[in-house]
Parts: C-alpha cells; sequence; structure tokens
C-alpha cells in the first residue's frame, strides 16, 4: 500500500515551517542536525535536507524532536497555527 501524501503529492507537511524556523533562528542545516544529536536524536544533514525538499516522510519522534528544539508545537510544525510549543 502506497504512504500518503498531501494533495500536492508531498510528502510532509512541515517543510515550509521547518526552513521558516531555522532561518528565523539562524540555523544551518549541519547545525540543527548537530543540535538534535546533542539532544540524542539521530537525524543528520541529509535528513533535514530531504524533509525540507519534501523527500521524506516525517516521524512522530522527529515530529517532538522539532518541537522540543524550536519550541514550538506539533499544530504549528504541521500546519502554521499555534506556533507556542509545549516542553
Amino acid at each position: 500500500m502506497p504512504k500518503p501524501r498531501t494533495k500536492t503529492g508531498e510528502k510532509n507537511l512541515i517543510s515550509r515551517q521547518l526552513i521558516e524556523l531555522r532561518k528565523q533562528h539562524n540555523y544551518s542545516q549541519r547545525y540543527l542536525s548537530y543540535l538534535l544529536q546533542l539532544a540524542g536524536y539521530d537525524m543528520d544533514k541529509n535528513v533535514i535536507t530531504r524533509i525540507e525538499t519534501n523527500q521524506r516522510y516525517v516521524t512522530d519522534l522527529e515530529l517532538q524532536a522539532l518541537s522540543r528544539i524550536f519550541h514550538v508545537s506539533y499544530d504549528y510544525l504541521i500546519d502554521g497555527r499555534d506556533r507556542e510549543g509545549h516542553t
């Protein structure tokens, strides 16, 4: 069974928000992956690139990691609403 995609064929919903957050914090993809790895999440630069270019699905653990790193809610990552996150 094929994995679901967005209406436009993308593999995830968070690419735009991830790019925006990374740029707002002045984080390179490499630095973000470094922060994620320090926090115990195995996400290298290539994972960040593939998520941002919609070439990769995002797991629930990765959503949790990004939410914690940027201090935003899951809703914000997914659809840009409710920016304040829970830690």
